[in-house]
């Protein structure tokens, strides 16, 4: 099993990958916080058709006048405006404003993201990370109902897929040029592997899960599992069952 995923995540884990995956959009720019926000955005955003996806984020980026960070610290009333109407799914521009009012409340306190998912700056477990930055998203006594769907946490019992994604592109680092690695502080070997319906396929084939639901305890399954083939990165797998159900039309 060991090296047979190993030879698939190679296959995929390059930079070959990036054109036609939602990581493609933090790709399009060099500064470090702009490669946070649009990664976040993309993440939170990826579900449907990833052609879809890629062009929302694009869009988006555009209306931030495709300076991200600018626009998030610098932004006027008048600004916001030109958010109005942005829409993917059931994410609408009630949910955008707010993330948009997030970020800016983060950034002007810390110069990085990553802060949001520690506990006073020190990583904890990957749990308690993903339930600590849901609440601090949405800590704001303002903050909308209807954008609480848009960030999971293992509280609900959500397998996080989009957060967990969102942290492989952040934390895992080597040198095939798809991962950033730009966090350092919350190790690489502590990922949950983001399932979505393509990894969720080729682990139950593989017999790499075993629940009948998929939710934060199958997340914690599936990637245990990996654990067991390489325990300082798990999440590596990712690139091979999501490129085995790709290959075998699972």
């Amino acid at each position: 099993m060991k090296s047979f995923l190993d030879e698939k995540a190679d296959r995929y884990n390059n930079i070959s990958f990036i054109e036609n995956d939602p990581i493609s959009v933090p790709h399009l720019f060099s500064g470090r916080q702009d490669r946070e926000i649009m990664g976040f955005f993309a993440a939170i955003l990826a579900w449907g058709q990833r052609k879809t996806i890629i062009a929302k984020c694009r869009e988006l980026a555009g209306r931030f006048g495709s300076e991200p960070y600018r626009f998030i610290m610098e932004h006027s009333d008048e600004d916001l405006k030109g958010l109005l109407g942005f829409a993917h799914r059931t994410f609408n521009d009630t949910d955008l404003l707010y993330f948009v009012d997030f970020l800016q409340r983060h950034y002007s306190r810390y110069a990085t993201l990553e802060n949001a998912f520690l506990d006073k700056g020190v990583f904890n477990s990957a749990e308690d990370s993903l339930i600590r930055f849901e609440q601090t998203f949405f800590a704001d006594p303002y903050a909308p109902q209807r954008t609480r769907k848009h960030v999971a946490t293992p509280r609900r019992n959500s397998a996080c897929k989009r957060i967990n994604m969102f942290l492989r592109w952040m934390v895992r680092s080597d040198d095939r040029g798809v991962d950033f690695g730009i966090w350092d502080r919350i190790p690489q070997s502590a990922l949950i592997c983001p399932i979505d319906l393509h990894v969720d396929r080729a682990a139950r084939r593989l017999g790499l899960i075993t629940r009948k639901q998929t939710d934060w305890k199958t997340a914690l399954e599936l990637t245990g599992n990996l654990r067991l083939l390489d325990p300082s990165d798990p999440v590596k797998y990712d690139f091979a069952l999501f490129g085995l159900s790709l290959e075998n039309g699972w």
